[in-house]
């Protein structure tokens, strides 16, 4: 589409010496203002989650940016995860920021001269040539590496796409699955509440009482710079976010040591999936990927295991640390005192206030000591982390039936109170709508609810929460969260990822991209849930561009890629809204 004259109401510009397409802002569609955000944002190699509060690469942002990404531009899309895999460490983690050398160290903290990645991870492996945090983030990479791919199979295949990515996220799984399986469950653990993604959840607020807080004079908040006091961590929890960090960095970022260590339901519910689009790209490589479903299968059946309580209905963190059920924070040791004491009225089911304590049943599910284990306990604290395995294809159905009742319980509010899915329990002792992580309803953990909804048949729900999430990311002007009742913006305004998933729900999920998985039997099926593309819309030419590759960590199990170029039937479908053009070129953090 290059060679085609600009429509009327916008004109071209040059951006990093490429013409790109630059819509009049009063004209566009949705499509057409999410697209503006994604081309605002970008670097040239990658894009910032937003150019003033997060000025670098973010590594699961970029995963869900590159999914958007791959209805304007495949070719982009693609660099976008070949920047982030570029600055792989050797023992295989995926770094959760790579820091760009021309943004000054007080834009952000922590900041790279804070983690010391090349010297304080020097024995992990970690790049020389690019400074990274010595943190990870949540596995979504290898299904969108796979989504990447099947919007421009021939490009994909054109430049070795996924032959060069296989290798670095099959590396990628095995670090998690073995250097972070801490409660020796099968599981993979987080070790800093960064890692999981949803920073500031309550989920966090009894492992953290455990670790002393960094003193505040030993840092500089730069968050506080662009957001709301009121919407961020408190000053203590940021002490003990730095305090974790601190110490997982002067132990040579080695695995296992630290304070804190958390099983995640949706950490591992979005390893499992990607492990499925892993054994997918296998296929496509001319390998079998039926060992790789196979293990797919053996961690759901672990997460059901050692995550799932089925008197609550949903998933749980399970606190590897904590044996002994020590760690509960004082509201939820008064909630138990209060419950045991037989003082529940009808009226204790909802919270006071937002500081207030719900009162739950004594000994219910994630409260029961049976509950506890050599290998941690279960945090009593909903979460949308909870109801995210909803995304795997050989769950139980039963039990994807209760998270479906449970989203749309009093908790959630799904298709009723609640305009999109909170971040946390609408009745819990800790909520508040607008602070960071621990009550706000976001659009990455909604876009996976519904295509978790759509995966189980409940396109219903699915096509009511797809048309909430369209016009609540339009209202807020693709703002980074928003209140779950009333969808007013909070955090950063035009945020990538949002842009980025807005862009993949205007297409039509009737068609669904398809991912293999595996039926309760075991055999090898194709699953629906994972969304169509529109080939017709990549406004980049198909040129090679191809970021520095460091030292790929080793990797035994990579498909031969002679069988790269092996013909794949795909199909392609058509759009809701009108997708004239996007953006082409390239500028995240």
């Amino acid at each position: 589409m290059s060679g085609s004259p600009a429509p009327p109401g916008s004109h071209e510009i040059t951006h990093s010496g490429a013409h790109v397409y630059d819509p009049d802002r009063s004209a566009g569609s949705l499509h057409l203002r999410a697209a503006r955000v994604l081309e605002g944002n970008w670097t040239g190699t990658s894009t910032v989650p937003s150019r003033g509060l997060y000025p670098h690469q973010w590594s699961w942002d970029s995963a869900f940016i590159a999914i958007g990404l791959r209805h304007l531009s495949p070719l982009r899309a693609q660099t976008e995860l070949e920047t982030l895999l570029g600055a792989q460490w050797g023992d295989g983690r995926i770094p959760h920021i790579v820091f760009n050398p021309s943004v000054p160290l007080d834009a952000y903290f922590p900041s790279p001269d804070f983690w010391r990645s090349s010297t304080a991870g020097r024995i992990a492996g970690a790049p020389r040539t690019v400074q990274t945090s010595g943190i990870v983030q949540p596995p979504v990479h290898a299904l969108a590496a796979w989504l990447v791919h099947q919007a421009d199979p021939g490009l994909s295949r054109s430049r070795s796409f996924l032959s060069r990515m296989y290798p670095r996220l099959a590396a990628w799984h095995r670090y998690l699955l073995h250097r972070r399986d801490l409660g020796g469950g099968g599981l993979a653990s987080v070790v800093h509440p960064w890692e999981q993604g949803m920073d500031n959840s309550p989920c966090w607020d009894a492992p953290l009482s455990r670790v002393t807080p960094a003193a505040p004079r030993s840092f500089r908040r730069a968050d506080l710079d662009h957001g709301s006091a009121e919407d961020r961590p408190t000053d203590l929890d940021y002490g003990r976010y730095v305090r974790l960090a601190t110490d997982y960095r002067d132990g040579g970022y080695a695995d296992g040591a630290g304070e804190f260590a958390v099983e995640d339901p949706a950490f591992n519910a979005l390893l499992i999936a990607s492990e499925h689009a892993l054994a997918a790209i296998a296929q496509e490589l001319g390998a079998a990927g039926t060992a790789r479903h196979a293990r797919a299968e053996r961690l759901t059946a672990a997460l059901v295991e050692r995550l799932w309580d089925p008197e609550e209905g949903m998933f749980f963190c399970r606190d590897v640390r904590d044996v002994y059920g020590g760690g509960e924070s004082s509201a939820l040791a008064s909630e138990r005192r209060s419950s045991e004491s037989g003082a529940l009225t009808a009226e204790q089911g909802s919270r006071s206030s937002a500081h207030g304590v719900e009162q739950r049943p004594s000994e219910s599910g994630a409260h029961s000591s049976e509950r506890r284990s050599p290998s941690g306990a279960l945090i009593p604290e909903r979460s949308v982390a909870g109801l995210l395995p909803l995304i795997l294809p050989a769950l139980p159905r039963d039990i994807a039936a209760t998270l479906v009742r449970t989203a749309g319980g009093p908790h959630f509010g799904l298709g009723g109170v609640a305009r999109l899915v909170p971040s946390y329990d609408l009745t819990g002792h800790a909520f508040d709508p607008h602070r960071y992580w621990r009550g706000p309803a976001w659009f990455n953990t909604n876009w996976l609810l519904e295509r978790g909804l759509r995966l189980h048949g409940e396109h219903g729900r699915a096509e009511e929460l797809r048309a909430a999430l369209l016009e609540t990311a339009d209202a807020s002007g693709f703002a980074e969260y928003v209140d779950p009742y009333t969808g007013e913006a909070c955090g950063a305004l035009g945020f990538s990822w949002t842009a980025a998933l807005t862009l993949d729900l205007l297409h039509d999920p009737a068609g669904a991209d398809q991912v293999d998985g595996a039926d309760q039997a075991g055999r090898v099926v194709s699953h629906p849930g994972y969304r169509t593309f529109d080939k017709t819309n990549d406004m980049t030419p198909h040129t090679a561009h191809t970021p520095h590759t460091p030292h790929t960590p080793h990797t035994p199990d990579i498909p031969h890629s002679s069988h790269a170029t092996r013909t794949t039937s795909y199909t392609t479908h058509t759009s809701h809204s009108s997708f004239e053009t996007g953006a082409k070129g390239g500028d995240r953090g």
